[in-house]
């Protein structure tokens, strides 16, 4: 039988994982409504629309707002919901089998790189900024970095002893690689759009 484990601090993370999921499966559930709202009224602007550099139906209509046929936020709607379902259990004192932990750090990680993904179509190739992926964007960068932090530590990850040891001296500067992952965002967009911030401003 497969022995159940938890990572170094369960508290912390199901907190982490509760957050990023409802603010996450906010911003994907607006996305989907307003992707009704298009669908019902072709040419609408939505109240995302502010600027030829802020336009949520700009980067809704592109072909990668469906990448595999349908809305993407529809994925967002389901996935963002096991982050808040596991976060709960583990309040609830639940523990899971290290296989799980390993499916839902790849499920994370699968996440981090769809949003990344995105990022890099919607400011180099769209050209155009939708606040409500920001959002979706926002809670993934944490969601990802926290679960590899906290179960790289707790060895509940299939990693080498020396990936683990460096995860442990790196584990207390996670917020670190947030925020440099969220200033990586900044400067990229702020470098693409250099008229956006004048723009807000004017």
């Amino acid at each position: 039988m497969t022995a159940t484990r938890a990572p170094v601090h369960p508290r912390s993370l199901a907190l982490l994982l509760v957050l990023t999921g409802v603010v996450g499966w906010i911003g994907a559930f607006v996305l989907v409504l307003d992707r009704l709202h298009l669908l019902e009224n072709p040419g609408a602007s939505l109240s995302c629309d502010v600027n030829p550099f802020i336009s949520c139906a700009t980067v809704i209509e592109s072909p990668q707002g469906s990448l595999f046929g349908f809305p993407n936020p529809l994925i967002g709607v389901a996935a963002f919901v096991v982050p808040v379902v596991i976060g709960m259990a583990l309040l609830a004192g639940a523990r899971f089998a290290r296989w799980f932990w390993t499916l839902f750090a790849l499920g994370t990680f699968g996440g981090w790189v769809f949003v990344t993904w995105l990022f890099t179509q919607s400011v180099f190739v769209i050209g155009a900024l939708c606040p409500y992926c920001l959002l979706v964007w926002s809670a993934m960068i944490p969601l990802w970095w926290g679960t590899l932090s906290a179960t790289a530590r707790a060895g509940l990850l299939p990693l080498p002893a020396g990936v683990r040891r460096a995860a442990d001296a790196v584990a207390p500067y996670t917020w670190a690689v947030v925020v440099l992952n969220y200033a990586v965002i900044v400067v990229a967009i702020i470098a693409t759009f250099p008229a956006l911030i004048p723009t807000l401003l004017a």
